[in-house]
């Protein structure tokens, strides 16, 4: 990978990014994210997340040799990123998220290549973590997009938990998810929008995660933000989270008294 010092693209509104260029052959000759991992986790009882970017979505973000086929160079980044996961694993992280926000996005326009570009994108992600205990929980995390059409290589994936951006969206991209209830995944729609400045109410988010329960099944509904939160300033961040905390509580009360 190489990143030029001025070659900005927008991303969003007023953000923008570097996409790497991918030059060469992938390879991970050192641990990237474990450290502060380990450190995070040191400092906490409960289950700390490692946090990944997934080869599809590097690939798809970067500007990729031509050299050699693009299922190659992902395959190449997915077993690097596969090191970084045993390492994790291996320093006590239990719950790992490897991200795969630019999976559809990727899509080829003729739509008789997609069933071969889902088949090694799905295959790139399972290399990842393939290596993993059955102990360790794998996470991913897409970004706002239809999932009708691409619903089985979701499933295929085989995460344990799918988060995805949901919170300016109505309930019946939701509903797409019930196949998830086949080979029990959690799925974590988005429960308030991260790139708003706003902080949400605890009720506010309770009524949220409640419309939310008349789509999906309690037992696999996880409570999380829309997306990452690292374009909010941490007096943003706390009392949004500890509000979405409480509006969990809150459910879980509510369901308990219900039975």
């Amino acid at each position: 990978f190489a990143f030029t010092a001025n070659g900005w693209v927008q991303s969003y509104g007023s953000r923008c990014v570097k996409p790497p260029i991918i030059y060469g052959d992938v390879s991970r000759p050192n641990p990237m994210t474990v450290f502060w991992s380990k450190l995070a986790q040191s400092m906490t009882s409960r289950p700390m997340k490692g946090m990944l970017t997934g080869p599809v979505t590097i690939l798809n973000w970067s500007f990729v040799r031509n050299d050699q086929p693009r299922f190659e160079t992902c395959y190449q980044i997915a077993l690097a990123i596969k090191k970084e996961v045993e390492d994790l694993e291996a320093g006590g992280i239990q719950v790992i998220q490897i991200d795969e926000a630019a999976l559809r996005e990727g899509l080829p326009l003729r739509k008789a290549e997609h069933a071969f570009y889902l088949d090694w994108a799905v295959h790139s992600f399972r290399i990842t973590n393939c290596g993993v205990q059955d102990t360790t929980q794998i996470h991913t995390h897409m970004c706002y997009s239809n999932f009708n059409d691409i619903i089985h290589s979701i499933i295929n994936m085989d995460a344990d938990v799918i988060t995805i951006e949901n919170s300016r969206s109505d309930e019946k991209l939701l509903s797409v998810f019930r196949e998830g209830v086949k080979y029990g995944a959690g799925i974590g729609p988005g429960v308030y929008d991260i790139h708003s400045p706003r902080i949400p109410s605890t009720e506010e988010i309770a009524d949220r995660v409640n419309k939310m329960l008349a789509v999906l099944d309690t037992n696999i509904l996880w409570v999380n933000p829309d997306c990452g939160l690292k374009t909010r300033k941490y007096n943003e961040v706390k009392p949004a989270l500890t509000n979405m905390v409480s509006a969990a509580k809150l459910i879980r009360t509510q369901l308990a008294s219900a039975k």
